[in-house]
């Protein structure tokens, strides 16, 4: 009998219906930058974060006195304190405070998943300490994609098959889906050289015309922090 737990991959969140209610854990992903942005907080010492889709919602927090950060398109939206740039959330005066985020991507598909058993970030930036926790969890993981704009982009999709691979390599899982197998196949092909590999996706491309490649070289180094942010009453705080 195989007891072995699933690790699947969704590509974009548009995709999300096919593989809902089939996994206790959705692993949130957004590597250029949200997701690698909050992993920073957190590691800075950042209470907690508030995630929401919209830029209204964000408004409405900013009206009650919070700290918000917004960014759509790589920009940050006027009028905000800050985007999405790792390097925004490891300033001293963040320690110990609670912040808003809006982004193009990630917080969105962090709202469509609110619903699931378990929710964590995920990001090449905290991949070994994430695959060791889930590895120990003993229930079914989705790695969702938040793509842009609710299409599939590299470089989520081969941080996906980065912990899909070290879920199977420790023989506790397995994955039955071909966008899982094709995930794990494009990060072993892209992982002795993310930054070359990645030189021509479209959102480096994006960001590169933003003047962001401080932030891009950030967030495709693994394993710069440590810490796995979970969803808890619609906060992220650090697990």
């Amino acid at each position: 009998m195989d007891n072995r737990k699933h690790v699947e991959v969704c590509f974009a969140p548009g995709d999300y219906e096919y593989f809902k209610g089939k996994s206790e854990i959705v692993v949130v992903i957004d590597v250029l930058r949200a997701t690698s942005a909050i992993c920073a907080a957190f590691q800075n010492g950042i209470k907690s974060i508030i995630p929401v889709a919209t830029i209204e919602e964000a408004r409405e927090y900013q009206k009650k006195g919070y700290l918000v950060g917004a960014e759509r398109k790589g920009q940050i939206v006027e009028g905000f304190d800050f985007g999405n740039s790792p390097y925004s959330y490891m300033k001293d005066e963040l320690k110990g405070k609670e912040v808003v985020l809006s982004t193009t991507n990630g917080t969105k598909a962090l709202s469509i998943v609110s619903d699931a058993p378990i929710v964590v970030v995920g990001a090449l930036n905290n991949l070994d300490a994430l695959c060791e926790w889930l590895a120990v969890q003993d229930k079914n993981v989705l790695c969702l994609c938040s793509g842009w704009q609710n299409k599939f982009n590299l470089e989520d999709t081969i941080c996906a098959g980065a912990i899909s691979d070290k879920l199977i390599s420790t023989g506790k899982f397995k994955s039955d889906e071909d966008s899982s197998i094709a995930a794990k196949y494009l990060y072993l092909s892209a992982w002795k050289n993310p930054l070359g590999y990645l030189k021509s996706s479209s959102h480096r491309k994006r960001l590169k015309n933003l003047n962001l490649n401080e932030d891009i070289k950030y967030c495709l180094t693994p394993n710069k922090t440590n810490v796995i942010p979970i969803l808890k009453n619609g906060k992220l705080v650090k697990l």
